[in-house]
């Protein structure tokens, strides 16, 4: 009898009998140190859950590594847009080089070792498949996963290697969460065994003033006109501050469709995951503002879309939407904060709205930038501005605070208060603008004793006092920031009028007559937005928009940790000083600020813009928005 039971146990397992094939082990970057980790257990916990601090992440392979996108069609015509936007590295099912595979988010099977000859096995993405795709890495090159891939036993022995990319951002959290659930299924022996992991694509981010500036972007005006001149001298200056500020990288200049406005068109962002030993694998995206007819944002795609550049376009803009909102100036981020039990580890965004007439920026934008799910926008109220933008009014420094930075808000009442004191002086005959005039352009006469006795510039700089006041009583709630941390800039708005020659009240813009606005601000600047704003049926009556009287400091770049660049003031000169320019030096000096200035008089300010409206800015994304 036991040697009956000792033959039993030494005998063949019949194969109706076999063992359980090894268990399917899929292994993801979980804990985002750049590897998925096929040996220990590190990428194990919390493989199939996602979160802003764990969870594997898979970037958007928008960009065009190998520059294969068309610009234009066979025929040599200029492609429409929603054609420039289909193209990128993602929409073909090929690996195109080696940058493009560094694009990947690597995927592993952890080897079995043991497993029979005839077993096989598949690869799946059950969710997210429309937006995600999957390659596996074979001696051949990378080869896209297909429902008839089939991986060898040799493979599965080995261990596969995978990559991931995204097809898109995500454009809408309710249609698409940004999740890819990828399946691995071996089978032997008539027997199957699956692990899955959950994979999200990068957060589409947008830039915050603690990231360093990298390189500046600005449109370049061609001809030898006046105004042509005096805007190419603006870019020489630009060129000139930015290397003084260390920054050695050139302009990015755009040339192509006469947009003065770079600030407006796009807004610079970025993505990124893990990447191999500590570094970060990052990709600029270039996000076109939410305006269809605004051609300058084909330019994105014409000569930045290339090798680690993508370009995300917006599309389902209603006409009703305010096409002044939509420009991104009117897009800024407030930089890292926690508080009231919300964090926001890559900084929030903030936009302006018309809370007088409901407007508010187009809502495929809004939806799209609260999607990615970490900069949930913060709208402020803008209904006091003409053009509507948040940049004419609030920015924010790095500064030695316990949070890294302070808000510097435009002040009013300290611009009243300079023009008073310097009246108390003695000063009242005192021109209010030092600015010299330029060919068919008068230098304004306005004195300080008119500009405080003419009939609106008090009342709209009490009232625009009144609604910034407001607006920062959001931000000090919304963040926990103090007092201690608001830094006041000296401003002054008007609702568009100046003295006029005969001592009248005019326009503003209206010197800048039919013959001497220079076509690009007349077809695609400012002026085009407030005339849209004019036409749409507009906010109450008793409502007052404002645009920056003296130039506004605020409307400037963040340079560096300490330096900063805003519009020259040509404010009143008193005792050899321009007495704005030396309050706004002192203003930005409580915040460890060095100001630089750059004349924009006639090429931005009487455009109802300034520095920040005509340039843009490329910033250091290299930290990780997930480990704050």
């Amino acid at each position: 009898m036991a040697l009956t039971v000792i033959g039993a146990v030494l005998a063949p397992v019949s194969p109706a009998f076999a063992a359980d094939p090894p268990r399917a082990d899929l292994r993801a970057d979980v804990n985002r140190d750049g590897r998925a980790d096929v040996t220990g257990a590190t990428d194990t916990e919390g493989e199939d859950t996602w979160s802003a601090r764990r969870g594997a992440v898979f970037l958007p392979n928008i960009d065009d590594d190998t520059r294969r996108c068309p610009v234009k069609g066979p025929d040599g015509r200029r492609l429409s847009d929603a054609k420039l936007a289909a193209c990128n590295d993602a929409s073909d099912t090929k690996v195109n080089g080696a940058g493009d595979a560094a694009d990947l988010a690597r995927v592993r099977s952890v080897p079995m070792t043991h497993l029979p000859a005839a077993a096989t096995g598949t690869l799946q993405v059950v969710t997210g498949g429309k937006k995600a795709r999957v390659f596996v890495k074979r001696s051949s090159g990378w080869a896209a996963v297909t429902a008839g891939t089939r991986l060898t036993a040799a493979e599965l022995r080995a261990g596969a290697e995978f990559g991931v990319e995204g097809t898109d951002v995500i454009r809408n959290s309710a249609v698409w969460d940004g999740r890819a659930v990828v399946r691995l299924t071996v089978t032997s022996g008539g027997r199957s065994t699956s692990d899955d992991v959950t994979l999200r694509v990068a957060p589409l981010l947008t830039h915050h003033h603690l990231q360093k500036a990298q390189q500046l972007m600005v449109s370049k005006v061609p001809g030898g006109d006046d105004y042509a001149r005096r805007q190419q001298a603006f870019v020489k200056g630009l060129a000139t501050e930015v290397k003084t500020a260390g920054i050695d990288k050139p302009l990015v200049t755009f040339d192509k469709y006469g947009d003065i406005w770079a600030q407006d068109f796009v807004e610079p962002g970025y993505v990124s995951m893990a990447g191999p030993a500590g570094s970060r694998r990052t990709m600029r995206v270039m996000l076109r503002s939410a305006q269809a007819d605004r051609e300058a944002g084909r330019e994105l795609f014409e000569k930045l879309r290339g090798n680690g550049v993508g370009v995300v376009q917006v599309s389902g803009v209603r006409d009703s939407e305010e096409w002044t909102l939509n420009s991104m100036g009117n897009l800024e981020t407030i930089p890292p904060y926690t508080h009231g039990g919300r964090s926001f580890p890559a900084g929030r965004i903030i936009m302006g709205e018309r809370k007088d007439n409901g407007s508010k920026p187009a809502r495929a934008m809004r939806t799209l930038l609260k999607s990615q799910g970490l900069q949930d926008p913060l709208l402020l109220d803008t209904s006091w501005l003409h053009v509507g933008h948040v940049d004419e009014f609030v920015q924010f420094l790095p500064a030695g605070t316990p949070r890294g930075w302070k808000i510097a808000i435009a002040d009013p009442e300290a611009g009243l208060r300079l023009l008073r004191e310097a009246r108390d002086a003695g000063h009242g005959g005192t021109r209010m603008f030092s600015v010299p005039g330029a060919p068919g352009m008068p230098a304004p006469k306005e004195t300080i004793d008119q500009a405080l006795a003419s009939k609106w510039l008090v009342a709209d700089n009490t009232m625009a006092a009144q609604r910034i006041e407001a607006n920062l009583e959001v931000l000090k709630r919304e963040t926990g920031a103090t007092d201690a941390e608001v830094v006041r800039v000296p401003a002054l708005y008007t609702r568009g009028t100046e003295q006029g020659e005969s001592g009248e009240r005019v326009p503003r813009l209206s010197r800048m007559g039919a013959g001497q606005v220079p076509d690009v601000v007349r077809e695609y600047g400012q002026h085009k937005e407030l005339a849209r704003h004019a036409d749409r049926a507009g906010a109450p009556p008793e409502t007052v928009m404002t645009s920056a009287y003296v130039p506004g400091a605020v409307n400037g770049i963040v340079l560096g940790g300490n330096r900063y660049l805003a519009p020259r003031q040509w404010g009143p000169v008193i005792g050899g000083k321009d007495v704005f320019t030396a309050a706004v030096d002192a203003a930005y000096a409580g915040a460890g600020m060095k100001v630089s200035y750059l004349d924009d008089w006639y090429t931005y300010h009487l455009g109802a813009g300034e520095v920040h409206c005509g340039t843009n800015t490329l910033r250091d994304a290299s930290a990780a928005w997930w480990m704050r």
